[in-house]
């Protein structure tokens, strides 16, 4: 909206033609989601504890994590609230992609919201059913899949770039539509397994989406694309303010939910930057290297998957609890050794994936 309003003003003030680049707005931007979050934060936490809008623990989960019961949750809020505002104020508007990202980001906070208000009013660590909530996942990433292939802005639409080879991009047709959903609906609900510890899950996502800030920035720029051999998607670029926008927006809340933490984030928060995430990626044409700059929550879902696979095939386990981080915690690990171990995994996993742009 702020950008609509100042940069037409730059033909009568010459300074406010700095509006018209990506690069400024998206640094006022990420400033501008970390601030809100740092200034309703405390105000959203004691409106969550008046009303007693607190965690429940499973019974069947560690025991050490039964003290957390109470602590205010669905702070995920304060995430969207943070992103929207700063984006609409500082976003081109006219950009569908910007769009698209923020329609996956709404809804899959709903779907979150309506999970995480099914558990306070039941009283029970359970929301929605698991077929209710994965319905809902994969009729919203159909929509966005739908838009993206009918109203496509290039060619390269339903194609699928592989990292490490140059011209390796083929086309999957319609078979590209279950691929996308695929990717989105994973992706919410892999962010949603990881969010089990204070600050764990916010950290790659704060992570994953500065690589794909970078990535965007690259696609959407001819000449970057061309340089560094990748598929260029008009205006890509404008999803870079996005993706700092929830930088901004994850960081102002990890002040709040780091160790011991204040506020959980809840379904609705992980969930939505879940979907967000895998929004990015679909939208940028890079679906595959998702496995690997978001590969904290590809392991942690891998986890989960194996641990039911060998329990059904075998009756055995293969952690001593899934997701992963419960398994660690379980051999004695610390809580904040845990966390942060698991955020330099997810330091060298993005740095690995950055590297992949030339390594081709």
């Amino acid at each position: 909206m702020l950008y609509h309003l100042l940069y037409p003003l730059h033909e009568t003030y010459k300074f406010f033609n700095v509006f018209r680049y990506i690069t400024f707005r998206t640094v006022v931007a990420a400033l501008t989601s970390l601030l809100i979050s740092l200034v309703v934060g405390p105000y959203l936490i004691r409106w969550l504890m008046q009303y007693h809008v607190g965690q429940r623990i499973r019974k069947l989960g560690p025991q050490n994590h039964q003290k957390k019961a109470g602590t205010p949750t669905m702070g995920g809020v304060l995430i969207l609230l943070s992103l929207f505002v700063s984006i609409i104020l500082w976003a081109d508007l006219t950009n569908r992609y910007v769009w698209l990202v923020l329609l996956a980001t709404l809804g899959f906070g709903l779907i979150g919201f309506l999970d995480d208000y099914l558990k306070l009013i039941r009283n029970r660590s359970e929301g929605l059913r698991p077929k209710q909530k994965f319905f809902f996942q994969v009729l919203l990433a159909l929509v966005i899949g739908l838009v993206l292939i009918l109203y496509p802005e290039d060619s390269i639409t339903t194609s699928l770039p592989l990292p490490f080879f140059k011209k390796a991009m083929p086309d999957l047709g319609w078979f590209y539509l279950p691929f996308a959903m695929l990717v989105i609906v994973g992706t919410s609900n892999a962010v949603n397994l990881t969010d089990g510890l204070d600050g764990l899950a916010i950290g790659p996502v704060m992570i994953s989406s500065m690589v794909y800030a970078v990535i965007v920035y690259a696609t959407g720029n001819v000449k970057f694309a061309g340089y560094l051999q990748i598929p260029y998607v008009k205006g890509v670029g404008e999803l870079t303010l996005v993706c700092f926008g929830m930088v901004g927006a994850s960081l102002g809340f990890l002040w709040f939910n780091t160790y011991p933490a204040s506020v959980f984030m809840g379904d609705i928060g992980s969930l939505a930057l879940g979907g967000a995430l895998g929004t990015v990626a679909v939208i940028s044409k890079h679906e595959i290297l998702l496995v690997l700059i978001g590969g904290i929550f590809v392991i942690e879902a891998m986890s989960v998957i194996l641990q039911v696979a060998s329990f059904k095939l075998f009756g055995k386990r293969l952690f001593r609890m899934a997701p992963i981080h419960h398994h660690y915690e379980l051999k004695g690990w610390a809580e904040p050794k845990i966390i942060v171990r698991f955020w330099i995994i997810s330091i060298i996993l993005a740095l690995m994936a950055l590297g992949t742009l030339k390594l081709r």
